[in-house]
């Protein structure tokens, strides 16, 4: 063995993922000059080490046209991607294309966007009720409801219909990703992308790598993100990753504050937002998030962490039992039925 390979050996078990050009560089020449390396290298990950060249995107699938998905098809579109949403449901695709218009209104109307801007990012929207029609993009981002059953099933059915390089993202906030990525033909290509809402205004996306997921798939996941203008995080593929599982805890707490009797909605909140200086309280922002979502995250950190401090409390899933899912079904923990939000309790 070569000292070069026995160097690059060392570095690889130490800093899996920080090899040098340079030092490939030294093991190609220390095989007689060969030009290309004898055998494929792999750091700790498993990820072969190769010099390759950046994944180029220029097209982008979104599936699920949605609170989240309508807002990442707006921050994609102004920042010059072609975008195609898609959806089963005509009129949710309608109403979405409807409200990335009125939003970029609002920021021409702000001065944060130019008319001219606007018009272009309208022009790059598609939309398909066709799942197969998103086989041609370079990035797909699965934005449906958060279960898992269904998510699975959106990407068993679009697989066969994906280039063989396009990277294949899902916008979760809590499910496993290695898990998701199982059942697709490219764990490799596999990542996390999770935006917060609302996507045009929220500056953070978290970027989750799976079990196989590769070098040049986060990069080329993370040169997006730059790209859209927005700040990354790289978490670990555990339940709800970071701001979820720091979040949905605090939220499920004022709960069972509610549920217990300790104060009431208003005063709930009032007590954050001036006592902890939130923006909102967390039962405002329960609403706004949907208690769905955050009974489904809070299910995904009870069950895949196996600790009671993150039982879902049970006021919230009498809410979602309810049909009482806050702002997107005008009840929850606030009624917004009238021009001023009321408690509920």
């Amino acid at each position: 063995m070569s000292d070069a390979f026995a160097e690059l050996q060392f570095f690889v078990i130490d800093s899996p993922k920080a090899i040098s050009i340079s030092l490939i560089r030294k093991l190609e020449l220390s095989f007689n000059g060969s030009s290309s390396l004898p055998v494929p290298i792999k750091d700790a990950y498993g990820d072969e080490i190769t010099k390759g060249t950046a994944m180029t995107i220029e097209r982008v699938g979104i599936v699920g046209a949605g609170q989240m998905g309508n807002g990442i098809a707006h921050v994609f579109a102004l920042a010059g991607y072609e975008v195609l949403l898609n959806d089963i449901n005509a009129d949710a695709l309608e109403a979405a294309v409807s409200l990335i218009d009125r939003n970029l209104e609002r920021q021409v109307s702000k001065g944060q966007i130019e008319a001219a801007a606007k018009a272009d990012a309208m022009a790059r929207i598609g939309t398909t009720q066709r799942l197969i029609d998103l086989g041609q993009t370079d990035l797909v981002i699965e934005a449906a409801t958060e279960r898992e059953t269904i998510k699975q099933a959106i990407f068993e059915d679009l697989v066969p219909h994906l280039k063989p390089d396009t990277i294949l993202t899902s916008n979760t906030s809590s499910i496993s990703i290695t898990r998701l990525a199982s059942r697709t033909d490219r764990p490799e290509k596999f990542m996390g992308f999770h935006f917060m809402n609302p996507v045009p205004i929220m500056q953070l996306v978290e970027l989750i790598r799976g079990i196989a997921t590769d070098e040049p798939t986060f990069k080329a996941c993370e040169q997006v993100v730059a790209k859209l203008g927005k700040t990354s995080t790289a978490s670990e593929d555990f339940p709800a990753f970071i701001v979820n599982r720091i979040l949905m805890p605090m939220i499920n707490e004022a709960i069972y504050t509610l549920y217990e009797g300790v104060g009431s909605v208003q005063s709930i909140d009032t007590s954050l937002k001036l006592g902890a200086n939130h923006p909102m309280g967390p039962l405002e922002l329960a609403d706004f998030i949907g208690l769905d979502t955050c009974l489904a995250i809070m299910n995904v950190l009870h069950d895949g962490l196996a600790d009671t401090k993150y039982r879902p409390c049970p006021l919230l899933t009498k809410y979602v039992e309810a049909g009482w899912l806050g702002r997107k079904t005008q009840r929850g923990f606030y009624d917004y039925r009238g021009d001023v939000p009321v408690p509920t309790r």
